[in-house]
């Protein structure tokens, strides 16, 4: 099953989840083992690029419909504050907001 990148800690279907808060190196291994093996459903190109950055990998943007499966696990890239309505954030802003990451697992 594809690894999900996600912009936000969203469940995208009823089901049982489990989110926990990761360490940047955490995720940095955890997209390095799923290189070729990634579901990228960032919406923006400003996080897109914010995450090929800070992530050491292409992370593409690509705005799709994303269903997170039963056993699948997401990347999650979380800001801390909520940018104002309609607002395109550059990489800037984004860390000026700040951010952390999390592991969001679909387990029923």
């Amino acid at each position: 099953m594809k690894l999900a990148l996600l912009n936000t800690s969203i469940l995208t279907t009823a089901g049982e989840y489990r989110l926990t808060d990761i360490t940047l190196d955490e995720a940095k291994a955890l997209v390095k083992n799923n290189r070729d093996n990634l579901d990228s459903a960032i919406g923006h190109a400003s996080t897109a690029e914010i995450l090929t950055t800070l992530l050491s990998v292409e992370i593409p943007m690509n705005r799709q419909l994303f269903q997170q499966e039963i056993g699948q696990r997401a990347l999650v890239f979380k800001l801390n504050g909520r940018p104002e309505e309609g607002k395109i954030l550059s990489v800037e802003d984004i860390e000026r907001i700040g951010y952390k990451f999390q592991i969001l697992d679909r387990m029923a």
